[in-house]
């Protein structure tokens, strides 16, 4: 019995171990987010290491001290609040890799803002308390919100467009909506951000930017995902097989 005891000590005295290291993780960095509204330097200046160094969802990096001047007051107008959800934690001796879910909620002078970030950071223990040396954040892309075009607007997206030899992607319409294939592939709802401007549901880092001629017909899109597009020529009649 006493073996049986020591041995389930040993196994569950770690766990617990790590599960309060986590915790304690976790509240350091929603001690840091609800930190950002008000400008509060201090949380940072209590959990960064001085070899800290990140990189935010724009990519740009930041060292130490340009981390913490860069906590200032949100301007007036501003106001909101962060939620730290989705922790995970692995924790490797004295350090450990976390990640989590920025669920950031603005009120931007009367308009509501919602955001969605994912970071991913490595702590070291030092002398009991555990600090945060790198950060790592990406924005995560949501699909923007829809709206109606008229029935006569959609009606001339539909065609056949062309990227190359053996890449064309045609666009159908059916019961009031759009929807679109490359090649013989199964055809997908494509939906409308404002005129000219569609996305396929699922993708938000691209959009098809339809452009015109002088007489305002459509002479093919622009598979945009970010800065770099994929041009489409559309096919006259004469021009299909």
């Amino acid at each position: 019995m006493r073996r049986q005891i020591l041995a389930f000590l040993f196994v569950t005295i770690p766990l617990a171990a790590h599960a309060d290291d986590s915790a304690t993780m976790h509240a350091k960095v929603q001690a840091m987010m609800d930190a950002l509204v008000p400008g509060n330097k201090t949380p940072w200046i209590g959990t960064l290491d001085k070899r800290f160094v990140q990189i935010d969802e724009n990519g740009e990096i930041s060292n130490y001290d340009q981390s913490i001047a860069q906590i200032t007051p949100l301007p007036k107008g501003a106001s909101g609040h962060i939620d730290v959800t989705e922790w995970k934690t692995a924790i490797f001796g004295d350090s450990a890799v976390t990640t989590h879910l920025v669920d950031e909620h603005e009120d931007f002078h009367g308009q509501k803002l919602h955001a969605l970030y994912r970071s991913t950071s490595t702590w070291v223990k030092e002398s009991g308390d555990w600090k945060l040396v790198a950060m790592q954040t990406v924005a995560l892309r949501q699909d923007p919100p829809a709206v109606a075009l008229p029935t006569k607007l959609t009606g001339q997206y539909v065609g056949r467009y062309r990227a190359g030899p053996d890449y064309i992607y045609t666009i159908t319409a059916r019961d009031g909506r759009l929807y679109g294939a490359t090649n013989d592939g199964k055809p997908v709802e494509i939906k409308a951000e404002l005129a000219d401007v569609l996305f396929t549901p699922g993708q938000p880092r691209t959009r098809k930017i339809f452009t015109r001629d002088a007489s305002g017909r459509i002479t093919g899109f622009r598979s945009r995902r970010e800065e770099r597009d994929v041009v489409f020529r559309k096919e006259t009649a004469s021009a299909k097989p």
